[in-house]
C-alpha cells in the first residue's frame, strides 16, 4: 500500500495541475488579444486536469484534489476520516502552488491586473453573470452534488474501471459549463483558494461560500449514492 506521504504528493501535484491548467486556460487564453477559448475551452481544460491526472495518479492517492471529493469520499463509505486533513492540507498547499506559479507567469505580460479577478470565484457584483449569492450557494452545491454522485458511479466495482476518468473529466467539464456564468465555477474549495489567495479583498471575503457549498454538495452526494445505490454485502455473502 502507498504511504501517506507518498498520497499527499501525488495530490499535492495533481491539485497544482488542475489549478496551473484550469485556471490558467481562463486567465491566459480565454480571452487572448483578438480571440480566445471562451468558457467552453476553460470547461475543457478543467476537465483535461482532471482525466489526465486520474490517469497518472488515481491508482496512488484516487486522485481526489479537492476538499469536497475527499468529504464526500467520506460519506459515500470510501475514504477514511482519518486521512482527511491531511489530504486537504495537500490540495490545498497544490491548488495555491499552482495559482503561485501562474501569478508570475501572466505578471509577465504587461498590462496584467490581478484584481481583474485572476479566475477568482465570486457572487452577486463579482459572478461573471451578477447572479445573486442564493443563486451561487445552489448551483455550486447542486453541481457538487452530482459530481460526487458521479465520481462514486464510475468508480464503483461494477461499472468500467477503466473508463472512469473519462467520465469524472467529461462531469468537470460539464460542471464548469453551467457553472462558470455563475460562479466562475468551483465545486472545489481549493481550486478557489488558490486564486483567491493573489486576488486578495473581495475573493477572500466571499472565499467562504466556495468552501461551504462544495462540501456540502460533496457530503450530499456521497449520501444518495451509499443510501440509493451502493451494494451492501451480507454477512451470507461475506462468509460464502
Amino acid at each position: 500500500m502507498t504511504t501517506l506521504s507518498r498520497r499527499m504528493a501525488a495530490e499535492f501535484l495533481g491539485t497544482f495541475w488542475l489549478v496551473f491548467g484550469g485556471c490558467g486556460a481562463a486567465v491566459l487564453a480565454a480571452a487572448f488579444p483578438s480571440f480566445g477559448i471562451g468558457f467552453a475551452g476553460v470547461a475543457l481544460a478543467f476537465g483535461l486536469t482532471l482525466l489526465t491526472m486520474a490517469y497518472a495518479i488515481g491508482h496512488i492517492s484516487g486522485c481526489h484534489l479537492n476538499p469536497a471529493v475527499s468529504a464526500g469520499l467520506i460519506a459515500g463509505g470510501r475514504f477514511p476520516v482519518s486521512e482527511f486533513l491531511p489530504y486537504v492540507a495537500a490540495q490545498v498547499i497544490g491548488g495555491c502552488a499552482g495559482a503561485g506559479v501562474l501569478y508570475v507567469i501572466a505578471s509577465g505580460r504587461q498590462g496584467f491586473d490581478v484584481s481583474a479577478g485572476f479566475a477568482s470565484n465570486g457572487y452577486g457584483t463579482h459572478s461573471p453573470g451578477g447572479y445573486t449569492l442564493a443563486a451561487c450557494l445552489l448551483t455550486e452545491i447542486v453541481l457538487t452534488t452530482f459530481f460526487l454522485l458521479i465520481i462514486l458511479g464510475a468508480t464503483d466495482k461494477r461499472a468500467p474501471q477503466s473508463l472512469a476518468p473519462v467520465a469524472i473529466g467529461l462531469a468537470l467539464a460539464l460542471a464548469n459549463l453551467i457553472g462558470i456564468p455563475v460562479t466562475n465555477a468551483s465545486v472545489n474549495p481549493a481550486r478557489s483558494t488558490g486564486p483567491a489567495v493573489f486576488v486578495g479583498g473581495w475573493a477572500v471575503r466571499q472565499l467562504w461560500l466556495f468552501w461551504l457549498a462544495p462540501i456540502v454538495g460533496g457530503i450530499l452526494g456521497g449520501s444518495i449514492y451509499r443510501a440509493l445505490f451502493e451494494v451492501r454485502t451480507s454477512v451470507t455473502d461475506r462468509t460464502q
